[in-house]
């Protein structure tokens, strides 16, 4: 059970935090092992063995997410001491999973902004406030529609009517958001002339197998923790979860399984939040230990939801 929360741990959960030059360069040695990682995939894809062919491809699908994790960060200009680069470094990580890092950053801090609300909407879509079923984790997990969507609005932006849909944006974030949508349309392009030119297998191989097998799949799940069954509410305490997890989790999602924390100081570097993890220990109603925890709830949830539905419509059950 919560305990009450006192002043001074509030005061230490939504402290600002500048960003300093150690974490700039923590950062920046992340991005170092994920081009690694990245080169250590192409490596094994190209190696020409079923085997490793298969290993490349997984590693390269958790590479593209782990860049989505590493995006986040660049939206809420914690990773570099100055802002110029946020943008800049940010865009590149999107580009294999095709998002636009200014329409992205735009929405994600709505998010933070309406947590709570009826106003609340995430960019990518999965509604944490209704019902888990089979159905809606199937649909969450191969969100496919979003490529869609996205190659709409690129051709939108090179016919020159693409619009922000949720609410006003400045003309620098509209004129940015249409610019980085130009260029994922120019990446799709690009990747089909190679498949015509006889590289298909190379584009199927490095990104297409990559992103529809793993990466999209992989990301709703590394999401899905943050908000699921939790309280509807304006508390972060109350309407967000953390996750304790293991160093590679926290690697993995780039010190986002501390959501909470997150959410209480949006503008604080990642990786300075941990210390304000046994707070939220022991004040927070949703705190997991591991991944694994939540996942097997999230799975006693799905299980027993159709008795739930019944019961509350007051059928008998079968």
């Amino acid at each position: 059970m919560s305990e009450p929360v006192t002043a001074a741990q509030r005061e230490l959960l939504f402290q600002r935090s500048p960003v300093t030059h150690h974490d700039q360069r923590l950062f920046i040695a992340k991005l170092l092992v994920a081009l690694l990682l990245a080169v250590a995939g192409v490596a094994l894809v190209i190696a020409g063995s079923a085997v490793f062919v298969i290993a490349g491809i997984i590693v390269l699908g958790a590479v593209y997410t782990h860049m989505v994790e590493l995006q986040h960060q660049c939206l809420h200009h914690s990773a570099f001491v100055r802002p110029a680069p946020h943008r800049m470094v940010g865009v590149v990580l999107g580009l294999p999973l095709l998002i636009s890092y200014s329409h992205y950053r735009v929405r994600h801090l709505q998010h933070h902004k309406y947590l709570g609300t009826a106003k609340d909407t995430e960019f990518f879509g999965f509604d944490t406030r209704k019902p888990l079923t089979y159905g809606s984790l199937a649909r969450g997990m191969f969100d496919y529609r979003r490529l869609v969507r996205v190659v709409f609005a690129s051709w939108q932006s090179w016919r020159g009517n693409w619009r922000f849909e949720n609410g006003q944006i400045s003309e620098r974030l509209h004129r940015d958001s249409v610019f980085e949508y130009r260029l994922i349309g120019v990446a799709v392009v690009s990747a089909s002339v190679a498949s015509a030119l006889g590289l298909g297998e190379l584009v199927l191989r490095l990104w297409l197998l990559p992103l529809l097998l793993v990466a999209i799949p992989l990301h709703f799940i590394v999401e899905l923790p943050e908000h699921v069954m939790c309280d509807e509410s304006r508390d972060v305490l109350r309407n967000t979860r953390s996750i304790t997890g293991s160093r590679l989790s926290r690697w993995f999602t780039n010190g986002n399984n501390l959501h909470i924390e997150h959410h209480a100081a949006m503008g604080v570097p990642l990786q300075q939040l941990p210390d304000r993890h046994p707070y939220v220990q022991r004040t927070a109603r949703h705190v997991e230990r591991s991944y694994w925890t939540f996942y097997r709830r999230v799975i006693r949830e799905v299980v027993h939801q159709p008795r739930r539905a019944t019961s509350s419509s007051g059928s008998p059950p079968p």
